[in-house]
Parts: structure tokens; C-alpha cells; sequence
């Protein structure tokens, strides 16, 4: 085990240029947010489901790293960002002294994320795949697309998606059999088929990643059972 703590890389200058730079790249070619707010987002979520599963302490803060640089490789191009990304966190990790097998963890996760490619290779992957894939949320619309919004206008889907949610919540059952993403979404913005339609795919590889972890998947979408 090494010292490499999700604190010491929240606080790494150099991770946080490319997060940095990977978001505005994103947002000049019109994606929404993948700023901080995204990466802190999924790697609490990622800490929470391995944490919930009983995994050790080591490799639920793993599962915090993978999350937080996930998206790194977006300074590059949009195109294989995942693979991208984790050779990217390889040489930064590999520069601090991380130990292999951890570096091995931490970019197995990263170049199986994005639903193009996904793949739950290891629990630390199949954590990220699903608290990445769950962040649907109002906020991630950019400032000027939240404007258009208040005014009825918002014509891309992804942004009228996201701007529609008012809640989401990543929850397990009692017994943790079963993984519940649960979503309010205001129908008068966008409709329930909108949102399968582009988060299907998404759900899709969630419902992998779930069933390697020895759980169900499941979308409650306005207090209906989805999936």
C-alpha cells in the first residue's frame, strides 16, 4: 500500500489541470459539466457502493481515485478519452510512487468506463462504470443552457434530459441485494422516453457492472419501477 491518498490527489496540481482543461475542452464542443462537481460526485458514489459491499478500506479509496480522474483523458479528445485517461493516470501515479498493483487497479477502471467500451474488470470498475453512468442531474447543464431553459427553450436532448432532473439518488436495499437509481424528473421538460433513449445504453452497462458486484440494478423514474 502506498501513501497516495484520494486527499493528497483531490489536492495534486497537475490532476487538477487536466480535470481542469478537460472540462472546458468538453464544454467548447457542447457536452455538459465534467468539472469537479462530476468527479467528487462519482467518487463518493464509487467509495459508497464498494464501502456498502464490504470491500476493504484500500480499495474503496482506489475506487475514489479511478473516480476523480476518470475524465482526464477529455483534454485529448472526446474519442477513446477512457483509454486515453488512463494512460494518462498511469505516468502521473507511476511519477508519485504508486505502487503497480494499485496503478493496475486504478487505470483498469479508467479505460473501462465509458459505455462505448465499458467493462467490469475489477469492483474498483465496475463502481466507477455504475457512480458515472448514475450522475444525470440539473446542474450538469452549463450556465447559458440553464438560462435558455427558465425560458422554454433548450433544444439539445442531453441538456434537456439533465436539466429535467430534479432529484436523483443511488440507493441499496436493505438487505444491499439490489441497487436503485431513483430520479424525479419534471415530465413538462422532458418525457421518460427521452430519457431511455439516450440513457438506456448507460443502464445498460450499470446493470453489468451491478451483477458483478453480486447486485441488481434497478431505475425508479417518478415512483414507477423502470428496471
Amino acid at each position: 500500500m502506498s501513501n497516495i491518498t484520494y486527499e493528497y490527489i483531490k489536492t495534486n496540481k497537475d490532476v487538477q489541470t487536466y480535470i481542469n482543461s478537460a472540462d472546458a475542452a468538453l464544454d467548447s464542443i457542447g457536452y455538459t459539466e465534467h468539472s469537479n462537481k462530476h468527479v467528487e460526485r462519482t467518487a463518493a458514489v464509487a467509495y459508497m457502493i464498494l464501502s456498502t459491499l464490504g470491500h476493504d478500506a484500500r480499495t474503496c479509496e482506489l475506487a475514489q481515485i479511478a473516480a476523480y480522474m476518470h475524465d482526464i483523458g477529455n483534454v485529448v479528445n472526446r474519442v477513446n478519452h477512457a483509454q486515453t485517461g488512463a494512460v494518462m493516470a498511469f505516468r502521473l501515479l507511476d511519477r508519485l510512487g504508486m505502487p503497480a498493483d494499485e496503478i493496475a487497479m486504478i487505470i483498469s477502471a479508467i479505460g473501462n468506463h465509458d459505455e462505448t467500451s465499458a467493462a467490469p474488470v475489477t469492483p474498483v470498475a465496475a463502481a466507477l462504470i455504475i457512480a458515472d453512468k448514475s450522475d444525470v442531474r440539473r446542474s450538469r447543464v452549463r450556465a447559458a443552457e440553464r438560462e435558455q431553459a427558465k425560458l422554454g427553450n433548450i433544444s439539445d436532448i442531453h441538456d434537456r434530459v439533465n436539466y429535467a432532473v430534479r432529484s436523483s439518488e443511488l440507493t441499496f436495499s436493505e438487505d444491499k441485494k439490489q441497487l436503485d437509481l431513483i430520479l424525479d424528473i419534471d415530465t413538462n421538460i422532458s418525457s421518460i422516453m427521452e430519457y431511455l433513449e439516450i440513457f438506456l445504453t448507460r443502464m445498460t452497462v450499470c446493470d453489468i457492472a451491478a451483477k458483478s458486484l453480486g447486485v441488481k440494478f434497478g431505475l425508479v423514474i417518478n415512483n414507477s419501477r423502470v428496471l
